[in-house]
């Protein structure tokens, strides 16, 4: 079927659930690929999963060129993972959109915390299980499931012009983000930017991201002693490292569990309804357990800052012994409120440990990765017709949603496309434990989301005006 350039959403719902067999099947795929860019794990399988993104971006029909290229890290001699780039030129004075994804994963962690192998797809009670699954390989297909129902339905030669992102180390940083952009600015500029890397209301209910908190995440060394003392021996007299760095921490959050910085601020914005006991249920907080902060659930989610400590350097418990530690390392992520600058909110942080450490300790800063946060324009044509194709997509109202996680590079692209309308969206909902044992997609969100932003696409196709407009039209 080739219609001229405007396909309903009904032509769009058939081609998709049509091409829903074909999609799992290349999802799965993906899924079984262990592509992660942290240096100690097999660095091929990223150049093997970017070569499956743009044999499927091939497969579209739909692009003038795909490539997969890499860009310099800012101030090393290395070169960022290999991501994916695929262009078609607008037509007719079409608009431009940008879709955003990644194709690397965070690690599995402890393999027994799994109910079924991380890197081995899995459909259980109307769920597919795997590392990636939802975040964000399920973000990949949805881009090219979308543009394939658009294509096969409004013919090869609609007028929408389109640019294929794919980076491959997002969940190690973005190093190269800033570089690739930079390099490759023309052929990414577009009017719209979709990032599919985010979060829904809940598996029935879409939702458009409209801010997102930064992060101030860093290594913190603490030094007492010049080597390691008998704890018997001197223990009570000398200050270990681990006391040390105990006292000095604890003094982050005040007794309710609300960070105590002076420094770090927190955005003044109304949230929706939220209780309690949904906190539980999404969260898995134990029972007897009580949350942690003040103030509405979710006003504390997305718009109080927070502090979490995700890592430790210090002898193992099954290699304990009576021994006053000399050193201490542990990573600190703060995520910063909306509208604070992560360099301000670092800085308070340090001041705060500098001030607060007991006993003379030393402490040592290092790693520094420092990522704003983002409040959306939410004005323009492309909300508006998102949120009509959320409609359409998934038959429920969309809800405007803040987010306590962070997706830094979204600075980079405001900054490198000052007039682009973002839209963040994306297909995991509260219960698909992104970053965690046992991630899930549930398929019918997935089902959802690709004809939603089909649905998108074909409403920014029917925008062409046969005169040369923004973007690359």
């Amino acid at each position: 079927m080739h219609p001229a350039h405007s396909p309903t959403p009904t032509d769009l719902q058939r081609l998709v659930e049509e091409g829903m067999p074909g999609t799992l099947a290349a999802l799965g795929a993906l899924v079984r690929i262990p592509g992660i860019a942290w240096p100690a794990f097999d660095q091929s399988a990223l150049q093997r999963s970017a070569e499956s993104v743009a044999a499927l971006a091939e497969a579209t029909g739909a692009f003038d060129e795909v490539r997969i290229l890499r860009a310099p890290i800012p101030g090393t001699a290395e070169q960022g993972q290999p991501a994916v780039l695929a262009t078609r030129a607008a037509r007719r004075g079409a608009p431009t959109v940008l879709l955003y994804a990644h194709h690397d994963v965070q690690p599995p962690g402890d393999d027994a915390l799994w109910d079924s192998p991380p890197f081995e797809p899995t459909v259980r009670d109307g769920r597919l299980y795997g590392r990636g699954a939802a975040d964000d390989k399920a973000g990949i297909m949805t881009h090219i499931a979308a543009v394939t129902a658009l294509r096969e339905a409004a013919g090869e030669d609609f007028p929408l012009g389109l640019a294929l992102f794919v980076e491959g180390e997002e969940e190690y940083g973005s190093r190269s983000f800033a570089n690739f952009l930079a390099e490759n600015r023309d052929a990414l500029a577009a009017d719209v930017i979709v990032v599919a890397d985010s979060g829904n209301w809940d598996s029935d209910t879409p939702a458009l991201t409209v801010s997102l908190r930064g992060n101030a995440r860093f290594t913190l060394r603490v030094r007492t002693l010049a080597h390691a003392s008998h704890s018997g021996m001197f223990g009570g007299a000398v200050p270990d490292a681990m006391m040390a760095l105990v006292k000095t921490l604890s003094t982050l959050w005040h007794d309710d569990g609300s960070v105590a910085v002076e420094g770090m601020t927190a955005r003044d914005a109304d949230t929706p309804e939220y209780g309690e006991q949904t906190l539980r249920d999404e969260a898995g907080l134990l029972q007897g357990v009580d949350p942690a902060g003040r103030g509405e659930i979710l006003g504390r989610i997305w718009n109080q800052p927070s502090i979490t400590v995700t890592g430790i350097d210090f002898t193992s418990v099954a290699a304990a012994s009576n021994t006053l530690a000399p050193e201490v390392t542990v990573v600190v992520s703060a995520r910063v409120a909306p509208g604070q600058d992560a360099a301000a909110a670092y800085e308070a942080v340090r001041t705060h440990l500098m001030t607060h450490a007991p006993f003379g300790a030393q402490l040592e800063f290092s790693d520094v990765d420092l990522g704003n946060g983002f409040l959306v324009d939410t004005s323009g044509w492309a909300v508006a017709a998102v949120r009509e194709a959320f409609a359409e997509g998934y038959g429920a109202e969309p809800v405007d949603i803040g987010v306590g996680g962070s997706i830094p590079f979204i600075a980079d692209l405001v900054r490198e496309f000052p007039d682009a309308q973002i839209l963040v969206t994306g297909v995991e909902d509260p219960h698909s434990r992104a970053h965690s044992p046992n991630e899930s997609l549930h398929l019918d969100t997935f089902r959802h989301a690709i004809l939603s932003e089909a649905v998108f696409l074909a409403s920014a196709n029917a925008r062409a005006t046969g005169a040369a407009g923004p973007g690359r039209g």
